[in-house]
């Protein structure tokens, strides 16, 4: 395996907290899949923690495919899921597919942390080799 690239990428939580109260749903729906608005919403205490790391997990992911949010890719083609531990794990829709099709990428490490008030997302992926 090579490493195509690696991105990180921290997000200050009163950003989201901004977004919320100036474009609510529309923010929440331009940005997240709903599996991630469900997951993000089930503890409130923690929502606008879940959110920032989202948000910084996807901009991390194109830092690695290296085209930031250009060529029609949207906020929903980088997802961010949970296995059953409880890592965080990346599916690809759309554009970022293509792009990531492309630069051979077979795997993905994601990493995300928070407190309350920033959150940091690591990514990395990898192809295999020629």
């Amino acid at each position: 395996m090579r490493i195509v690239g690696h991105g990180v990428d921290i997000v200050d939580s009163n950003r989201i907290a901004r977004m919320l109260e100036t474009h609510s749903d529309r923010f929440l729906t331009r940005c997240y899949t709903e599996a991630e608005r469900a997951y993000c919403q089930a503890n409130p205490a923690r929502q606008l923690e879940h959110l920032a790391g989202r948000f910084a997990a996807k901009e991390a992911i194109l830092k690695v495919l290296g085209t930031g949010w250009s060529g029609g890719i949207a906020w929903t083609d980088a997802e961010i899921v949970r296995s059953a531990s409880g890592m965080p794990g990346v599916v690809l829709h759309g554009r970022c597919i293509d792009v990531a099709q492309r630069l051979g990428i077979t795997d993905w490490w994601l990493s995300i942390s928070h407190i309350r008030t920033h959150s940091i997302a690591s990514a990395i992926a990898a192809a295999a080799l020629p």
